[in-house]
């Protein structure tokens, strides 16, 4: 059902606009504020505070403050918070729902799924807090007792991205919370009104104040600078590109920060001949077009064995052609937008390097006939290794086709790259599927299917991907400190 422009016009209007400091909503110390925008209009949605340096220092001096405290506070209760909020994220599915396709573009319906995801993440973590273990051992020695415990590592510096503003944000806040950690959140300025809806439901959930802080901000560099500067957080983890995260890992060694870093990707996607097509291109389907490519995950160069070459680029021009463009709040649309003008010009730009290298134009390539920053989903073949698709992430509806012969073939153009987030392999040959998947230098690996993402599953890159993983059991311990205390009896 198609959504109401005066549903539109109450959503954005119930949803924050001013930062969580310390459990009260605040306008910027300045009363600075930024536009954000809808992407499938180029129009402005509303208005956010516009938070300084110096209010992101307030939000981490309360989070400091209130450390200790939320520390002591029981892992069962703790736990309980956190499935609370996980309960109340499925309540309000429809509302962040809606506020999430206004600001970031997707379709309502992908919106739900990453909601669903997000609430997940909440949930499982809300019951690694009850299970974080230590050990007690006697001293080889026989001189006494070897008692190992893990503690919250302390203030933590999350910065989420704009593409999943809410899964991504809550796979990092509720392993802080869930293993004692408060918080200083910077949700990104394209997408911050998802993050502050997810910010009351903590607060209604029962989190005390000050233990999750959000600054809204367009001063990123300068404010999350000052606050590794001060020497106050202990924790910092951020979803971004690569060059932003090789930036802020110099600042934070600088304070020897614990981090995460979850960078960019370019995955490679490899469909061998004994594949099931139709399997395959279900798997492209969802790591490619999900978010209109816009994902860290999604396939970036796409290996198809050369005999079912032909035959692969035909059906999935004929998949691309059924997808529906336009507004994400609009019925039975399957592709919204990009997130601005800058990332279609990006997008733009890459396809027509590949297309002057020598790839063949299959269907797409150009801009629809919309206002917003809408493409056409697109399929290139035979693109050739020298084109920049090849070493720069696309990150929109565009499917690189590139034929390989022999598995050390490809195995060799996979790994040609900085990056090792994901790699898919498409294989009958469980023999080949596991040998090949061994042979990928990334930190994830899909066989036969298109989707990585699982809360239960460690998340995370190889090389210039990224350190640390969120998600699974591992997700919690990059919040945690081990301590080892030795005793004399």
């Amino acid at each position: 059902m198609t959504v109401t422009i005066d549903q539109e016009q109450a959503a954005i209007a119930a949803a924050p606009k001013q930062m969580l400091i310390g459990g009260k909503w605040c306008a910027a110390s300045d009363g600075a504020t930024f536009d954000v925008y809808d992407p499938s209009t180029g129009k402005v949605l509303c208005a956010v505070a516009d938070g300084t340096p110096q209010d992101g220092m307030r939000a981490l001096d309360v989070a400091v403050e209130t450390q200790a405290s939320w520390a002591r506070v029981p892992a069962r209760e703790r736990s309980e918070m956190l499935r609370r909020t996980f309960e109340l994220m499925h309540e309000r599915a429809d509302e962040l729902a809606l506020v999430m396709t206004l600001e970031a573009g997707k379709p309502i319906d992908e919106a739900k799924a990453e909601i669903a995801l997000a609430a997940d993440f909440v949930r499982h973590f809300a019951e690694e807090a009850v299970r974080i273990r230590g050990n007690y051992q006697e001293n080889p020695s026989g001189a006494g007792r070897i008692i190992v415990t893990k503690q919250p590592v302390g203030p933590a510096i999350l910065i989420a991205p704009w593409n999943f503003p809410l899964s991504m944000g809550a796979r990092k806040i509720a392993p802080a919370l869930a293993a004692g950690c408060t918080c200083v959140v910077k949700p990104a300025p394209e997408t911050p009104l998802t993050m502050l809806l997810l910010a009351g439901i903590f607060a209604e959930a029962g989190v005390p104040d000050g233990v999750v802080n959000i600054v809204t901000t367009t001063s990123a560099a300068e404010v999350i600078e000052t606050l590794i500067a001060s020497g106050k957080a202990r924790k910092l983890s951020f979803t971004g590109s690569t060059q932003v995260g090789v930036h802020l890992l110099e600042r934070a060694a600088k304070r020897v920060l614990k981090v995460s870093m979850e960078l960019g990707g370019n995955a490679p996607f490899i469909v061998f001949d004994d594949a099931d097509i139709d399997n395959a291109l279900d798997g492209l389907m969802m790591t490619k077009m999900r978010n209109g490519g816009e994902t860290c995950t999604a396939a970036n160069r796409v290996y198809v064995q050369r005999s079912i070459m032909d035959v692969f680029a035909d059906k999935l021009a004929d998949r691309m052609t059924e997808f529906v463009v336009g507004r994400g709040v609009d019925e039975g649309i399957t592709l919204g937008p990009l997130i601005n003008e800058k990332q279609r010009v990006t997008v733009e730009t890459l396809v027509a390097d590949a297309l002057e290298a020598g790839a063949e134009l299959v269907m797409g390539g150009t801009r629809p006939d919309l206002p917003g920053y809408f493409y056409q989903p697109t399929v290139l073949k035979g693109v050739p290794r020298s084109a920049r698709v090849n070493r720069e992430e696309i990150f929109g509806p565009v499917a690189p086709l590139i034929a390989f012969d022999t598995e050390e073939e490809v195995i060799e153009a996979a790994n040609d790259t900085d990056y090792g987030l994901v790699a898919y392999i498409f294989t009958e040959n469980y023999r080949r599927a596991l040998r090949v998947g061994e042979a990928m230098e990334t930190g994830m690996v899909g066989v036969n299917q298109g989707s990585v993402s699982n809360v239960s599953a460690p998340f995370g890159g190889a090389k210039m991907s990224g350190l640390g993983r969120e998600g699974g059991p591992e997700g919690i311990e990059e919040f945690l400190e081990t301590k080892f205390m030795a005793v004399r009896l």
